[in-house]
């Protein structure tokens, strides 16, 4: 008996490092949401020798983020935009067909959806290579065409968050209402934002402005701008952002090369 137990105390120790890579590690950017803008020690040391994040502007609500492990994530993804090679994970919304395709290329692995057919709300928690990618839902409008009644479709939308390298990265996707403390909450920290500011199809700017400001992330990406003019949106979330236009579409980011000035910035093709 007593060998069977010491084999078995055996087995377990051995399986330990395989059990805890398959669990989902906890979120970083919800565990430093409540807490000072400092980067913590554990999260500063572990950046440090951290590889950088590269993000490509693609189109309309389309970034690619490619994480220092070599996974490739497309947002919003239509398969109307490409740069390079295929994505690894794709993240969709409901909105328009410009938000989402129910055919994508057969070929990529991870298709998440940001909303459920069964009118549930999306749940989402993986743990994808390096990185980790959770959702926050949000209720959306009907969109031309649907017939099913009611004006709002709930939980339509999501907020997806890409925990990696250290960095919070969050995409507002299709934003169409006012964020609660329940959604900041959820959401945690961002130290990248992607946000919609058409003005129209999504929130008005004077909404968009408001939660910007409100997120309080280092970097802010314009995204879904139409016409809108980037003075205006400028000047609605105020004096306390810095402006950045790059000549490029792509930016390569780390925990130590974040702004000290929050700091929109504005990649070729926005």
């Amino acid at each position: 008996m007593l060998r069977a137990l010491s084999a078995l105390v055996a087995m377990l120790v051995s399986m330990a490092p395989a059990l805890a890579e398959q669990a989902p590690r906890a979120s970083e950017c919800l565990a430093m949401s409540g807490g000072p803008r400092a980067t913590p020690v554990s999260l500063r040391s572990a950046a440090a020798g951290t590889d950088e994040v590269a993000i490509t502007y693609a189109g309309h609500s389309t970034y690619f983020i490619d994480t220092p492990g070599g996974v490739r994530i497309a947002t919003d993804y239509s398969g109307a935009y490409q740069i390079g090679r295929l994505p690894d994970v794709v993240t969709m919304n409901r909105a328009h067909s410009t938000h989402y395709t129910l055919f994508p290329d057969p070929r990529i692995p991870h298709v998440l959806h940001g909303w459920r057919d069964d009118g549930q709300p999306a749940q989402i928690s993986e743990r994808i290579g390096d990185v980790l990618i959770r959702n926050v839902t949000t209720d959306i409008r009907r969109y031309f065409g649907d017939s099913s009644g009611g004006d709002m479709i709930k939980d339509g939308n999501s907020i997806f968050i890409f925990e990696v390298a250290g960095l919070c990265i969050g995409h507002l996707g299709h934003l169409h209402v006012k964020l609660d403390d329940s959604h900041f909450a959820a959401i945690g920290r961002l130290d990248v934002v992607m946000v919609p500011i058409d003005g129209t199809y999504t929130m008005s700017l004077d909404g968009i402005s408001e939660i910007t400001k409100r997120l309080r992330a280092s970097v802010v990406l314009p995204m879904h701008r139409f016409a809108t003019p980037l003075e205006e949106f400028m000047r609605k979330i105020g004096r306390d952002f810095e402006i950045d236009r790059r000549a490029g579409r792509s930016l390569r980011i780390s925990r130590e090369t974040l702004p000290g000035t929050p700091t929109v910035i504005i990649l070729e093709g926005v």
